[in-house]
């Protein structure tokens, strides 16, 4: 592949991010370095530091870039709607990106966009109103639940029919705003 040079130019850092993503999709996160990164953008392996660091700064970005694909809350929506859309949006994150995806469970949220749904479902269950000491346990039991529930569902871990599979999801979904209900009142 042709090097852009020792310079950058026009390299951002979404498009790292962007190369990233493809070459753990395409080949598993093990193929994932600063070396084979550079490689698909065309660059020196240097000219990616500047834009995430190193390696783990690499895998970050990939939490930051598929968390980044769940919208922006909607506070004028009732709580138990907001909650339904991030639920359903995780799902829809997961069956994009199974392999990636998994890297939510491996990797802290060190990024401001990748932290955005985490302070998203804690404003929700603050409007909810979820007592301040509750939201933060809550919160962790929300992602780690949901997050597990859509991880099994994109690796196909799940047998049963889609019916099948959308009844677990709607099981959890009662359990969780029956419990927020309960925090919150």
């Amino acid at each position: 592949m042709k090097t852009r040079g020792r310079g950058t130019r026009g390299l951002t850092r979404d498009e790292v991010l962007d190369a990233t993503l493809a070459l753990a999709e395409e080949r598993g996160l093990g193929a994932v370095s600063m070396r084979a990164v550079a490689d698909q953008l065309g660059v020196t392996p240097m000219a990616l530091y500047r834009y995430v660091g190193d390696k783990q700064g690499l895998l970050d970005g990939l939490v930051e870039r598929i968390v980044s694909e769940i919208p922006q809350d909607d506070p004028a929506l009732p709580w138990q709607e907001r909650l339904r859309v991030f639920g359903t949006a995780i799902r829809e994150v997961a069956r994009r990106h199974p392999d990636v995806f998994l890297l939510l469970f491996q990797r802290p949220t060190v990024t401001p966009e990748a932290r955005r749904p985490r302070n998203s479902v804690q404003h929700i269950l603050r409007d909810a109103g979820v007592p301040e000491d509750k939201i933060a346990p809550l919160q962790r039991l929300l992602d780690t639940v949901g997050m597990g529930l859509a991880a099994s569902e994109a690796s196909g871990r799940f047998t049963g029919d889609q019916d099948d599979v959308n009844a677990v999801f709607d099981m959890a979904e009662e359990i969780f705003i029956t419990a927020i209900e309960r925090y919150a009142g």
